[in-house]
């Protein structure tokens, strides 16, 4: 992969990963984030049904 030569397309291939290792992380934050609101909503509730 170290050897990878994109010629003149580097540029456009190189910034095209970027953008998707950003976009994956943006996907993965938001779902921890989600996940974090859902669990204390559920704590919530339970603690509440006591």
């Amino acid at each position: 992969m170290l050897d990878f030569n994109a010629g003149k397309y580097a540029l456009f291939v190189w910034s095209a990963y970027g953008l998707t290792a950003l976009v994956f992380a943006g996907l993965i934050l938001d779902s921890l984030i989600g996940a974090r609101r859902w669990k204390r909503e559920v704590e919530k509730r339970e603690e509440e049904a006591r």
